[in-house]
């Protein structure tokens, strides 16, 4: 990109006095709460100590100039200040560039750490005490008074301990950090929190800070890329991390806060109200399509992992509740069951149980949770003496003790510690996720096709057939919950469904038990979504579907694609086909008297289905929900919303009571009158922005355009996840690009616009601006799309976007996506009567802090893929150099932008 030096002469360098006061400025603008303003500027300024100290000469001063002509030029917006901070970013020569781009990273993930925390402050802050009349609005136990009032308590109370939310793990490649960045953060949290615990202990305070430096100063010393992509065992290994450190201990801990309040006083002296609702599903190492890495082997691999995991924690925490129970017999005399127990227990484990009783004599309900704690290890270890067969053994075992205590005056102690690790058993039994597979239709087919012809079988075929041994396998040794799930992609017809059990009963022979299945439809495009009706209709009597329809009291689960579907039509048209075929579906299943799950396969970008789940799930057409949520969590959404317990108990109690919400009468009333009377609004947007959206994607020329325009090619070095980022065609073509990559690239270079392109047009195809904001107050499926569409928004930049587009030789493209940005921004900004995110001034301030910042890695990237795409003109061999400085950039900017895709 040339400058135009007359430009630049116009826009002086500030002295240092001008930058600290441009600087504090902009800072002051943000209104920041207090505490969080004093912890942004704490460890800014230890960050900058270590540049000082510990990074090449100069750089700090380097940093600190182009800090501040990106604020400048994003404060004043003259294209002369912009130019500026985009010749400083050029002039650095390739080291330089490449030390600014990681201290810019440092920073962001040291900003996200600050909003984590502030978060996780104002949280504990506000406490959970609301009564069930009042009191945080977003909440299970306000959710479930407001029910009670519309059906009755007895019908709210049924619903409610009916509640299933299903979030599924998956290890779709969105996490752009490394594991040891991740962890050198997690560290920078707790010494946040202890800094916070000092208070004004000088000496503490001091402590806190010194060890802040030095973890600051090991982050910086850390290697920020993967040189190496992870396996898929890898990441069954990063998800049991999120596992062990928040979800084991969080997800009871928000059954006990809602018993809590349900219950008020009697609570913890009574049984819970409360039962367990969530359930965690994975695809890590069950998901194989597209990637060939995850085999049958590695299936096996990862439920041997989940289930170690969850009996190693099991283990501990029946030896600390066991500890814990030192009831003397006679103030707490055990039941005739729990003597009997013990009987059992000790003739099996006569040894240990001579021990325990050397060291328990008159404590009958600790002496039995200490065996219990050798059998639960016994069970993990494969001890096949003294191992449970299966939860189900445990959960009877447990309840023997329970129901002594109480019998025995100690209700306290039944319900108290002792009941969290019921709860836990029964969430996650032996198995702790219930791992799925993925395949994609067209591998069963060919198959398929080779088994019916006979003769030899081919590497593909066999393990196809070994997939489900290994499901077989999962089943026996940790129980039917721990897998039997299985998803077909792209499912097209009925056959494609059928071809699942006809495969399984290959692979196990006959005289073999083949495995217990459900087999899920996965429908995925836009003509898919439209034809799914039709295909359930017709699947449901296939005679393997009868069959477990009726072992399962005619459950079924049906799962959305959203990724595709955007891709595919554009994000309106997706949005609003992805609505009618979930109505369409759910008065079906209601009519045939099945009980249905949909399962969303949401991304954490806008243009996978991301956003906010709460509101999403309140804008889903009746029935579709019926206090059942299932949806995928992936990347960086998984650590976003999982790795810190305070945050995660926050989501979950926000999801549930969403989920519970959404099936009241009020609010299937609101959604279904509001679809009737904007239909005619929804039918002129679907027509417009697929029009438009197919005015740019179909255009000659348009997949390598793209694949110049943003770092799609350069995606596939980033070693993100073991999934290809392709299933094998060439640039020439987007049809098998996967919508990862696709939203990414469109991410990275600051226009999003997998997010909201044709939106404008569709807008505009209305007209009516009155009738269009009466949507957006009417409508929650319309204002969840507009209020997604602007915070997609407000993370472009125009100024940004020009110059990726500008990398290819085609202005009649550019100049339909500049248009089409600049006509939606105009459209959501009048619909919702201000400036973007103006009614949501949390995350406006969030986006407006780091968008300088932004800035300033966007234009280290421009100067990257430009040489990288001058190279390829002249020599086909990348530039090492420039390649690592864009994949820097990229983990800086999905830092800053904290989505991928």
């Amino acid at each position: 990109m040339s400058h135009d030096a007359d430009n630049l002469g116009r826009v002086r360098e500030l002295t240092p006095t001008e930058a600290i006061d441009l600087v504090g400025r902009f800072e002051a603008g943000q209104e920041l709460p207090e505490q969080m303003r004093a912890d942004v500027r704490l460890l800014g300024s230890l960050l900058g100590r270590v540049l000082q100290e510990s990074g090449s000469p100069g750089l700090y001063d380097d940093v600190e100039r182009l800090r501040t002509a990106t604020i400048q030029a994003y404060t004043d917006e003259t294209p002369e200040a912009f130019e500026r901070a985009a010749a400083i970013a050029d002039g650095f020569s390739i080291e330089r560039a490449d030390e600014v781009a990681r201290a810019f990273t440092a920073y962001f993930h040291l900003v996200n750490l600050v909003e984590e925390h502030q978060r996780v402050r104002v949280l504990r802050e506000r406490g959970d005490r609301p009564s069930r009349s009042g009191g945080t609005p977003d909440t299970i136990a306000t959710a479930f008074a407001r029910l009670s009032e519309e059906v009755g308590e007895e019908t709210a109370l049924s619903r409610l301990q009916a509640l299933r939310f299903h979030p599924v793990f998956t290890a779709h490649p969105t996490e752009a950090r490394r594991r040891a960045i991740s962890t050198s953060i997690r560290r920078l949290s707790e010494l946040l929190g202890e800094l916070d615990a000092a208070g004004e202990n000088g000496t503490e305070v001091r402590r806190a800070e010194r060890r802040m430096l030095e973890e600051i100063d090991t982050l910086w010393r850390t290697a920020p890329l993967r040189r190496e992509k992870p396996s898929p065992v890898d990441e069954v290994r990063s998800v049991m991390a999120v596992f062990d450190e928040t979800l084991y201990t969080a997800v009871p801990r928000v059954y006990r806060r809602i018993d809590d309040i349900l219950q008020g006083e009697n609570a913890g002296s009574r049984a819970p109200i409360v039962k367990p609702f969530v359930r965690i599903g994975s695809w890590v190492g069950g998901d194989r399509d597209g990637n060939p890495f995850v085999t049958a082997s590695v299936t096996r691999k990862a439920a041997g992992i989940a289930s170690e995991h969850v009996l190693l924690g099991l283990e501990r925490t029946t030896q600390r509740v066991g500890r814990g129970l030192t009831l003397d017999a006679e103030t707490t005399p055990p039941s005739d069951a729990l003597v009997a127990l013990w009987h059992r227990l000790r003739a099996a484990d006569e040894d240990a149980a001579k021990e325990i009783a050397a060291r328990s004599p008159e404590e009958p309900h600790r002496r039995i949770m200490l065996l219990l704690a050798r059998k639960i290890a016994a069970t993990r270890t494969r001890n096949a003496d003294l191992a449970y067969r299966d939860p189900e053994q445990l959960l009877a075992d447990l309840r023997v003790v329970q129901d002594s205590l109480v019998a025995a005056g100690a209700a306290r102690q039944a319900y108290g510690a002792l009941q969290r690790l019921v709860w836990q058993v029964e969430t996650y039994g032996f198995h702790l996720t219930e791992l799925e597979v993925r395949q994609h239709s067209a591998v069963h087919r060919k198959v398929l096709d080779e088994l019916r012809a006979g003769g030899e079988r081919s590497e593909l075929t066999e393990e196809v057939l070994e997939v489900f041994r290994s499901i077989a396998y999962v089943q026996e040794r940790f129980g039917p919950r721990a897998a039997g799930r299985y998803i077909v992609s792209f499912t097209q017809s009925a056959e494609d469904l059928a071809n699942v059990h006809e495969l399984a009963s290959y692979a196990t022979g006959q005289g073999e038990t083949a495995p217990v299945l459900d087999v899920i439809p996965l429908f995925e495009t836009f003509a898919d979504l439209q034809a799914a009706p039709g295909i359930l209709a017709e699947i449901v009597t296939h005679p393997s579907f009868v069959s477990r329809l009726d072992a399962t009291g005619r459950r079924l689960e049906v799962m959305l694609g959203y990724s595709d579907s955007s891709k595919d039509v554009g994000p309106v048209a997706a949005n609003l086909a992805l609505y009618e075929a979930q109505a369409k579906i759910s008065t079906w299943a209601e009519d045939e008297g099945i009980e249905l799950t949909l399962f969303h396969g949401r991304g954490g970008a806008l243009g996978r289905g991301g956003g906010p789940a709460n509101s999403a799930i309140l804008a889903q057409p009746p029935h579709s929900v019926d206090g059942r949520f299932k949806l995928t969590e992936q990347g960086e959404v998984i650590f976003a919303r999982y790795g810190d317990a305070d945050i995660a108990m926050r989501h979950i109690d926000q999801v549930a009571a969403a989920v519970l919400t959404a099936s009241s009468p009020s609010i299937e009333r609101r959604n279904r009158g509001a679809a009737e009377a904007f239909a005619d609004v929804a039918a002129k947007m679907d027509v417009a922005s697929r029009e438009r959206f197919f005015a740019l994607v179909k255009a000659p020329g348009f997949a390598p355009w793209f694949a110049t325009v943003t770092p799609m090619e350069e995606l596939g070095h980033l070693a993100l996840g073991s999934r290809p980022a392709r299933r094998g065609l060439s640039v020439e073509s987007l049809e098998d690009l996967r919508a990862i990559p696709w939203v990414f690239s469109w991410t990275q270079a600051r226009i999003n616009l997998a997010g909201w392109f044709g939106l404008g047009t569709a807008l505009d195809a209305v007209g009516d601006e009155q009738r269009l904001r009466d949507a957006y107050e009417q409508w929650p499926l319309f204002r969840t799309m507009i209020d997604n569409v602007a915070m997609s928004l407000a993370k472009a930049d125009a100024r940004i976007a020009r110059r990726y587009l500008a990398l290819g030789d085609r202005d009649d493209l550019a100049q339909l996506v500049m248009d089409e940005m600049l006509l939606t921004r105009s459209w959501v900004e009048r619909i919702t009567g201000g400036e973007l995110l103006g009614n949501k001034p949390v995350l406006q301030r969030a986006v407006k802090m780091r968008s300088p910042y932004v800035d300033a890695l966007s234009l280290l990237q421009l100067r990257a893929l430009r040489a990288l795409r001058d190279t390829q003109a002249e020599n086909p061999t990348p530039d090492a150099e420039h390649q690592r400085l864009l994949l820097l950039s990229v983990s800086g900017v999905a830092a800053g932008l904290q989505n991928t895709g």
